[in-house]
């Protein structure tokens, strides 16, 4: 693949803006008194699953853009990144479940558009996307769960 110095640079804006984001709108004491489901994990497991699905993130997305950074997989990929960069402060820092749950469903769109348009392209980008797929489902359900019992 071109381009490998491209590589940090993908690295550095998901992981480093995640992370960032993450920090900046940290779960606080209003997260801890809502009432969640059963199947909530443990808050630990959060801040691993979240870096390795950056890191695979950015790969897919350097890699896809090697290959045709102007077309529709790229776009979906930044369209992703951008609603991935958006849930933490509307659900942490602005409180409001509801409208996250709405980003949350429009992220998971997003992301199965991505690895659609990616799937003959770059099956690798596509297969890079599917954790990141389960896991936005999976919090699409706990969003939700925790919307109804609050």
């Amino acid at each position: 693949m071109k381009h490998p110095l491209a590589l940090s640079l993908f690295l550095l804006i998901v992981v480093g803006g995640g992370l960032a984001i993450g920090y900046l709108t940290a779960p606080g004491a209003w997260y801890a008194g809502l009432v969640k489901p059963t199947f909530n994990p443990p808050n630990w497991v959060f801040g691993p699953t979240w870096t390795v699905l950056y890191v695979l993130i950015a790969v897919a997305g350097w890699r896809v853009w090697c290959k045709e950074s102007g077309d529709w997989p790229m776009r979906l990929w930044w369209a992703q990144l951008a609603l991935n960069f958006l849930w933490t402060p509307v659900f942490f820092g602005a409180q409001r479940i509801d409208l996250a749950l709405g980003v949350v469903l429009a992220l998971l769109v997003a992301i199965l558009a991505f690895i659609a348009a990616s799937w003959r392209r770059d099956r690798t980008s596509a297969w890079l996307f599917t954790p990141y797929a389960a896991w936005v489902a999976f919090a699409s359900v706990l969003n939700g769960a925790i919307f109804v019992l609050n």
